[in-house]
């Protein structure tokens, strides 16, 4: 894999861009298959490499995985519910899913502590304790968790955050549960209702995604399915601010608007001009950039994973803009290094404040996280000379065929 991504600057975007399936998506439908007990294949999977670690931990478990371009066949029938004690789950946020796979299938799950990128505290002490809940026991120690329970008993469960992972995972624990249990103050993002959808169609009984109130009615078997993921928001909203930042008149094609609410709003108020359609977002170009503030929030909010690329875009608006951080309040590592770059950001407690009207110079920058480098691509991109994006790992993680992609549109990169 690519360790460096480096762009040549000042070349103006246009065209179109097909967005990829949610990567948010992806991550927990393919844990998710733990729980059926017959094939399922999932349609348009994302070609990143947290899928590929995904299906290697599926690989360890005796699971079959066929793969044929974009379409996964996967078949659980032979699973051997081992320990995984391999480095992938350190190395990914999303193995976390297998807890409330493994518990809901087995009443058992022993791994390493998952891992993923540093954006501050992450704890998930609301899935451990929405586990605990449904009647599992928990030890944690030398590095391992371990969950297991003599039975699961469906209850009422009170989120004191709306945690999109926890909700995922008490989802995915409670399927196979006695009994009914309702999930309070749950998440409400897209990539709920996309593994739910699934999950009902292998023949669990789920109600009330998308709301703040989720029922889960405990089946005694789940079958297979055939599912398609939905389009990834996070990767449509870079690629429109990338769009906003560096071109005109490019099409970003795939998306549904609805769940970026928040982001074109935020833009319309910059004044970036756009022709939104029913699964498309043409950026026609901008007025003069206007500054503003940011306040990231849970679904349907402003979401955080688009904060960064949005300070970019920020540089270039004049006045002074804000980004408030509720949700992971350490996500400010960009900061750093668009200020290498000459952009003018002061980074608060939980807060960045963008002196707009910048002009950035290419140098070398580190993808610190997976949306980092997607600002630190934006920021090469509208930058005079050429920037080099190390750790670009990091990218490939959530960006599909990115480099083919900026090609695409215009630009001048190449990953080394």
């Amino acid at each position: 894999m690519a360790e460096t991504l480096v762009i040549h600057g000042g070349k103006k975007l246009s065209g179109e861009v097909t967005v990829s399936s949610a990567k948010n998506s992806a991550v927990a439908l393919l844990p998710a298959v733990v729980l059926a007990q017959k094939p399922v294949k999932i349609f348009d999977v994302p070609r990143i490499s947290d899928v590929s670690e995904l299906v290697y931990l599926l690989s360890l478990l005796n699971i079959y995985v066929e793969v044929d371009g974009s379409t996964l066949t996967i078949d659980p029938t032979g699973i051997d519910n081992i320990v995984l004690d391999d480095e992938a789950c350190t190395r990914l946020r999303a193995s976390y899913y297998f807890m409330g796979a493994l518990l809901g299938r087995f009443r058992y799950c022993k791994m390493l502590s998952p891992g993923g990128c540093y954006l501050g505290p992450r704890p998930y002490d609301l899935h451990l304790k929405g586990f605990e809940a449904l009647g599992a026991h928990i030890v944690q120690g030398d590095g391992f968790i371990e969950l297991f329970a003599e039975e699961l008993k469906g209850t009422d469960i009170f989120l004191d955050i709306s945690s999109v992972g926890a909700t995922i995972n008490i989802i995915m624990a409670a399927v196979y549960a006695t009994g009914k249990t309702v999930i309070h103050n749950a998440a409400k993002e897209p990539e709920i209702i996309d593994l739910t959808t699934m999950l009902n169609k292998m023949g669990a009984k789920i109600r009330g995604a998308g709301t703040s109130d989720i029922t889960i009615e405990g089946v005694k078997e789940l079958g297979g399915c055939m599912h398609e993921i939905i389009p990834d928001r996070i990767e449509a909203g870079t690629y429109i601010v990338m769009a906003a930042a560096a071109g005109e008149n490019v099409t970003v094609r795939n998306v549904i608007p609805q769940h970026i609410d928040a982001l074109l709003s935020k833009l319309e108020e910059m004044g970036v001009v756009m022709d939104i359609g029913r699964d498309y977002v043409k950026v026609i170009g901008t007025k003069n950039l206007h500054n503003c503030e940011v306040k990231t929030l849970p679904y349907p909010g402003f979401a955080t994973d688009l904060q960064q690329p949005l300070t970019v875009l920020m540089t270039k608006a004049l006045g002074t803009s804000k980004v408030t951080e509720t949700i992971y309040v350490e996500r400010f590592k960009h900061c750093r290094e668009l200020n290498k770059m000459g952009a003018d950001i002061e980074v608060k407690e939980g807060e960045s404040v963008i002196h707009g009207g910048t002009l950035l110079k290419g140098c070398d920058v580190t993808a610190t996280d997976l949306r980092a480098g997607a600002a630190m691509i934006i920021a090469g991109l509208i930058a005079e000379g050429t920037t080099t994006i190390h750790d670009a790992y990091h990218i490939f993680r959530g960006y599909a065929d990115v480099v083919n992609k900026l090609k695409g549109l215009g630009a001048d990169v190449e990953a080394i």
